[in-house]
């Protein structure tokens, strides 16, 4: 079954005895499977023989492959990936980017959360610019470009500061305007979906700021964990301008709960979503699938045994930076955190409701303020 993933993968990885082997497919995106792969080498290195024997097809880009519609009554092809949504079954997995994106100067989380902490006690939140704010790419989803209809103009206000960035013009700058610890100067902070969804969730909620979610579709490990109302505020999909509008207006008129929800997903990402529990998902996740395995995994004949100093001494300039700044200094003899049980349907379908009934009130008074 585990081959039948193989026309959507990127790299098959085998743990086999403790010793890790990897077959490239090709078609991956930049540095993400090399960065991927590190983090797995920096989990046996904290776990040093704890990953149980493993063989598993990784896809590294963006849009999930495997559709539910396809195998209502076949088992789908087991496939991991970083991100997912409704309609697919790929197998969740932390993104490369804990470890570093070397194409646009994005440093490890380890690092850029202690950053990110000290840019925001420079500015603090009742002393920002009372606006939302978003930098990044608009060019790779249409909800982006559509997102920029929103910026300030000369016949519109709609509460939002938006800036069109271009990687290979801020790459010959010296990524002098995209450096993420000087960003969070705004009350409000926008997160939008790209081609699928966005690695940028993670630095846009820990900026102590309330994070405006357009309405998202994709989710990747954590975010699933998120509640509106608490550590995010919803955005409309189909209204972004005045949605955006209504939550600013909102948020500068009631600051005391504005600031707590900034503070609250601030919080989550830091602590509930720090490298320790990153990596010990990780492990549990790789325990889990290595149970439903019914044979003994072996070596691909194509596939290249990957250490520590196989990743790390070919490596060059920025690439090998990342990857010495985001190793594992130590191994750990704890046990990994506790996951608790999965959710039972009922406990499910409350949560869920939670979460509609809390996008249904804003919604509603979204309506009412444009009906006065």
């Amino acid at each position: 079954m585990v081959e039948s993933a193989q026309k959507f993968a990127t790299f098959r990885l085998v743990v086999l005895d403790g010793r890790v082997y990897v077959e490239h497919y090709g078609g991956g995106f930049q540095t993400r499977d090399v960065f991927t792969l590190w983090g797995l080498l920096q989990l046996a290195n904290r776990y040093p023989g704890r990953i149980p024997d493993i063989d598993l097809m990784f896809n590294c880009n963006d849009t999930p492959s495997v559709k539910s519609a396809g195998h209502r009554s076949s088992p789908p092809p087991p496939l991991f990936r970083y991100c997912k949504d409704d309609k697919t079954l790929d197998i969740v997995f932390p993104d490369w980017s804990f470890w570093g994106w070397a194409e646009v100067n994005i440093k490890p989380w380890r690092t850029l959360v202690k950053e990110l902490e000290e840019g925001n006690r420079r500015v603090k939140w009742r002393d920002r610019e009372p606006y939302a704010y978003w930098k990044g790419n608009p060019w790779v989803s249409d909800s982006r470009s559509d997102l920029m209809r929103c910026n300030v103009s000369k016949h519109h206000d709609w509460n939002a500061r938006l800036y069109a960035l271009n990687w290979d013009s801020e790459k010959r700058q010296g990524y002098n305007n995209s450096n993420l610890a000087s960003q969070c100067k705004y009350r409000y902070k926008i997160f939008v979906e790209g081609r699928a969804w966005s690695v940028s969730n993670k630095y846009i909620l820990a900026c102590d700021s309330p994070a405006l979610f357009v309405r998202t579709r994709f989710h990747d490990f954590f975010s699933r964990g998120l509640m509106p109302g608490r550590h995010y505020w919803p955005i409309r999909e189909d209204d972004k301008c005045s949605s955006i509008k209504f939550a600013v207006d909102w948020g500068n008129k009631h600051q005391e709960e504005a600031e707590a929800m900034g503070t609250v997903g601030s919080s989550h990402m830091k602590e509930e979503v720090k490298m320790e529990y990153v990596y010990d998902y990780m492990l549990h996740l790789l325990i889990q699938y290595a149970k439903l395995l019914r044979y003994k995994p072996t070596v691909p004949e194509k596939a290249i045994e990957f250490c520590l100093e196989s990743v790390a001494c070919p490596a060059t300039g920025i690439v090998k930076k990342l990857l010495m700044e985001s190793m594992e200094k130590r191994t750990e003899e704890a046990e990994p955190c506790r996951i608790p049980p999965p959710f039972n349907p009922e406990e499910l379908q409350e949560i869920m409701e939670r979460k509609a009934n809390v996008l249904k009130q804003i919604e509603s008074w979204e309506d009412k303020k444009a009906n006065i």
